[in-house]
């Protein structure tokens, strides 16, 4: 599966430098100068980090054959992708990501189907869409007290909702 670690901005100055909007808590590590990153869509890249830099708070990136204003431009948009086997897994027994709570089947502490993960929204409070059949989509807080038990082997996770959530 493929996670999004930036989205390319637009440019910064008239060498070729672009803006990043980063979407990874390790922007060292994915950004490194050296780094090759898949891009999204796949016909722009991958593209090689050459240098990288903070300005104002946001990430600049300097890539390798683009060296002005227009290429970068052209780079607007662009998703910068990892592979999920990239990502080392935490120590945290709870803490998880997005992808892999995505496709966990939900089932009440009674055992009851309610339906499958189908997104991961982060809004403050981090909330489980669960796509439920014949039915709307659920909005699940993930808390502990609402999600007590997260199987990533079993590939489910139980919820114990308050009368009216579902």
């Amino acid at each position: 599966m493929q996670l999004v670690v930036g989205r390319i901005g637009r440019p910064h100055g008239i060498r070729g430098d672009v803006t990043v909007e980063v979407r990874t808590d390790e922007p060292e590590l994915r950004f490194a100068a050296g780094t090759a990153i898949r891009t999204d869509p796949p016909d722009r890249g991958p593209l090689v980090v050459a240098a990288r830099r903070w300005h104002k708070g946001t990430l600049l990136l300097s890539l390798e054959g683009v060296t002005d204003r227009d290429t970068a431009e052209a780079l607007r948009g662009t998703m910068l992708v990892i592979d999920s086997d990239e990502v080392t897994p935490s120590d945290d027994p709870d803490e998880f990501h997005d992808h892999q709570l995505i496709g966990l089947e939900v089932v009440t502490v009674a055992g009851e189907p309610v339906g499958q993960v189908d997104d991961v929204l982060h809004h403050g409070q981090d909330l489980l869409v669960v796509r439920r059949k014949g039915q709307e989509d659920a909005l699940i807080p993930f808390a502990r007290a609402l999600v007590p038990e997260v199987d990533l082997e079993a590939g489910r996770l139980v919820v114990d909702p308050p009368e009216g959530l579902l």
